[in-house]
């Protein structure tokens, strides 16, 4: 299911985890330097802060950005010495929410005692391809089928087009995690996030 969102006023950048630390270490600094470079030209747009997942930054401005408020603060970044431009990805606007789950993965893995948690499905998703320039909205959420099964399901929102285009990609893609064989679906909502039954 794909939504719309709640916002146009936060901002993805999709860079990589290395640059994510060294962005984030100065991000105070980054903040003033993007809003005095959106002053010089003479924009309204400003940015109130800044927040990081595994897949990107988020910048939270003021007010909506425009195309030209977009393209200032890609060239700020990519002239910021530290910041590696191979897998760097244009800023781009948030307009939707898509809801996703994953089945066929089991709670504990083969051969080990570990049980699954949130940062090791998002380590497992940014391992796989298919979820390349996918920006997650929160940490996966996981349940298990049934106490007395070792398998669950986990429920992933990701930003996404109005039209849903990412999750259209990503809707009955399969891969391995390990010697399982995993499937993304569609879901109309995330068990996690509360919704009125009218809507």
């Amino acid at each position: 299911m794909t939504t719309k969102g709640p916002s146009r006023q936060q901002i993805i950048i999709s860079i990589s985890f290395n640059n994510i630390t060294k962005f984030m270490s100065l991000f105070s600094k980054h903040i003033v330097n993007i809003n005095r470079t959106l002053k010089n030209i003479k924009s309204k747009i400003m940015t109130d802060f800044i927040c990081s997942n595994h897949q990107g930054l988020i910048i939270i401005s003021n007010k909506v950005t425009f195309q030209s408020e977009l393209s200032t603060i890609k060239n700020y970044i990519k002239n910021i010495n530290v910041i590696n431009l191979e897998n760097f990805i244009s800023p781009y606007l948030s307009q939707s929410k898509s809801y996703l789950k994953i089945i066929g993965i089991p709670y504990i893995m083969k051969d080990t005692n570990v049980s699954l948690y949130s940062s090791i499905i998002e380590s497992i998703i940014w391992s796989m391809h298919i979820w390349n320039n996918i920006c997650l909205i929160s940490k996966p959420h996981i349940i298990k089928v049934l106490s007395k099964y070792n398998m669950v399901i986990i429920w992933i929102n990701i930003w996404d087009a109005q039209s849903g285009t990412k999750a259209k990609y990503l809707i009955n893609k399969c891969s391995n995690i390990g010697s399982y064989i995993t499937t993304i679906q569609e879901v109309n909502i995330n068990p996690s996030i509360s919704q009125c039954k009218n809507c």
